[in-house]
């Protein structure tokens, strides 16, 4: 595996000149992270415990998403410095602005959503709008392995509008997946920085193959700064947690996270697989709490005790215990995902990619975490 991971065209230390964006984001962050939490103390920008969903202890400051956008600007504008004197730079520098401007679209959407708690319409109207920004730039997918697997030629039209609309898919469910993962002191962050470490493996292993002179450096430029970004905030957000995130930062980092996996499906449909798979926790808590709802005749919108780590802590598992399963747990999929996709072709991967997912169903249904009951069914059916 390690000798096919460092490829022929560009050598390992082609990343070392785009260590300042790690650096640089992750200092930005630590330092915006402790102002925005003076700044929500004395604002009464706060989050207040209701004994039933959230059932931290003491009002805890909000926008800690926004300390991690300062960090993601920082490290995303040092990472275009970096850039500069490239032949490339006039399509970099459109692409990272597009990437950092969606960023912040879908962020200020959580921090309203946050102080003035919207409608759930709104923030996915938001969220359209971020990803439109994608599209605008030119971040969509490439439908070419329709032909390529399925023989199926699509006209340039229709794979720009059927590209979009992907681009939109990926945009809402990788947003509304954190959103949903943002449950206990430093999980969302945490497995943020798993997945997205992982990623950049990934980014550095294409770009040491030189699979796109634009690309390459754009992928692990945001991976670096969103990496630094989170890590700046992770040491507030450790229970117990000084600052929350918010669907601020939440819906930032499912944005950033979508937007990754869309740039690592503009080549081969294998690296677009692997990034799916790294994202698989997310995914599967996502797909957990949505059937469980279902079947229990829950309303699919509406806060619940009942996601995985929610029924660790409900069976007697410590918090930290819990947020360090779930990272082991990011770790695997995004083992296997980074794994498959250097080692066998796509249509093998594919097979392991659903096979894996089928086994983590079955373990779920197997572990009881489709159901519903005591503070699981927190919230009533007649709500």
């Amino acid at each position: 595996m390690l000798e096919r991971l460092i490829g022929p065209e560009r050598p390992i230390s082609w990343v070392l000149q785009f260590w300042p964006v790690l650096v640089f984001s992750f200092v930005s962050a630590l330092v915006a992270t402790s102002l925005c939490k003076k700044i929500a103390l004395k604002f009464g920008i706060v989050d207040k415990p209701d004994e039933l969903v959230k059932t931290h202890k003491g009002t805890v400051a909000y926008l800690g998403g926004v300390g991690i956008l300062v960090g993601l600007t920082v490290g995303i504008l040092t990472g275009i410095y970096c850039l500069r004197d490239q032949p490339e730079f006039p399509s970099t520098f459109i692409r990272l602005t597009g990437v950092l401007a969606g960023a912040a679209i879908a962020c200020m959407i959580g921090l309203v959503d946050d102080i003035f708690d919207i409608k759930p319409w709104q923030k996915m109207l938001g969220q359209v709008v971020a990803a439109a920004v994608l599209v605008a730039v030119g971040t969509r997918p490439s439908l070419s392995f329709l032909d390529l697997y399925l023989g199926l030629r699509i006209p340039d039209g229709v794979a720009t509008i059927v590209g979009a609309f992907i681009v939109v898919f990926f945009v809402l469910g990788a947003t509304n997946s954190l959103n949903l993962l943002d449950g206990l002191d430093g999980l969302c962050a945490g497995v943020t920085v798993i997945i997205t470490t992982a990623m950049l493996v990934l980014a550095i292993h294409l770009g040491t193959w030189g699979t796109n002179k634009v690309g390459d450096p754009i992928r692990v430029i945001i991976c670096l700064g969103l990496v630094g970004g989170v890590c700046g905030f992770l040491p507030f957000n450790r229970h117990p947690a000084k600052i929350f995130m918010g669907d601020a930062g939440s819906m930032l980092l499912g944005f950033v996270v979508a937007a990754l996996m869309i740039l690592f499906a503009e080549k081969a449909v294998r690296w677009w697989m692997a990034s799916i798979m790294v994202f698989g926790l997310p995914i599967l808590d996502t797909a957990v709490a949505l059937v469980r709802r279902l079947i229990n005749g829950r309303p699919l919108f509406v806060s619940d005790r009942g996601h995985i780590y929610d029924q660790m802590i409900d069976r007697g598992i410590p918090l930290k215990k819990t947020v360090k399963i779930c990272y082991g747990l990011a770790a695997v999929y995004a083992l296997i995902g980074l794994a498959f996709s250097i080692r066998i072709r796509a249509r093998y991967a594919l097979i392991v990619y659903v096979a894996v997912f089928v086994v983590s169903a079955v373990a779920v249904w197997r572990k009881g975490y489709l159901k519903m009951e005591g503070l699981r069914g927190a919230v009533p059916k007649s709500r």
